[in-house]
């Protein structure tokens, strides 16, 4: 699973690399999100891209401490429940994209029946779901979100889903505000509009 799944982006690029989450990669994960991730946004730096895997309201979300957000997501990862993708230059992680089946994401399971029902679709065991990104401040600008969502593409097409789908938000003022990744990136990548929501937009790609 780990060799079939390693190293699409070695195919492009020398000097980047894109390997899917395993458990095996739970250090380079802790080293990126420790160190590099949000380095000019120290605000967010206690998610550890915990956020679509907490199934409790907002209020409680903002009581969690950085360090039981990092101890949860480690447990998750080491049982093969949290998936993504981490962009490597040079052997070191410097990008992440938080992207799987829109079934395995918890909190896009809830938004189907409790919160956010804008977010609600029919078809939700077809798609593979692309929730956010962070690729470290050094590293932007060099096309590795792009590269992120094609690799991600490929991934959910050998997975057999119908469609990739992204929610980009509609105006972005900060690097931050991007998590989502920006919408002309998914539009360039061939992507469509799907719904459009007061603040975001919902986008797709047939894969098959």
């Amino acid at each position: 699973m780990v060799k079939a799944a390693a190293d699409y982006g070695a195919r492009r690029n020398r000097d980047l690399a894109i390997r899917q989450l395993t458990p095996d990669l739970l250090d380079d994960f802790l080293d990126f999100f420790d160190h590099a991730a949000f380095t000019d946004n120290p605000l967010w730096s206690g998610c550890y891209c915990m956020y679509y895997h907490f199934m409790g309201t907002e209020e409680e979300w903002e009581k969690r401490s950085a360090s039981e957000n990092r101890e949860t997501v480690s447990k998750l990862i080491g049982e093969g429940k949290a998936h993504g993708l981490l962009a490597y230059a040079n052997g070191r992680p410097v990008g992440w994209c938080h992207a799987a089946p829109r079934t395995a994401i918890p909190r896009l399971k809830l938004y189907q029946h409790k919160l956010f029902q804008q977010f609600r679709v029919e078809d939700p065991e077809r798609v593979g779901s692309i929730v956010c990104f962070v690729i470290a401040k050094p590293y932007r600008g060099r096309g590795i979100a792009r590269r992120l969502v094609d690799t991600a593409c490929e991934v959910f097409t050998r997975q057999g889903l119908a469609f990739a789908e992204a929610y980009p938000r509609k105006k972005t003022e900060s690097d931050a505000d991007k998590y989502a990744g920006p919408l002309n990136m998914y539009l360039k990548a061939r992507f469509s509009m799907f719904r459009e929501l007061e603040r975001y937009v919902i986008v797709r790609k047939a894969l098959l």
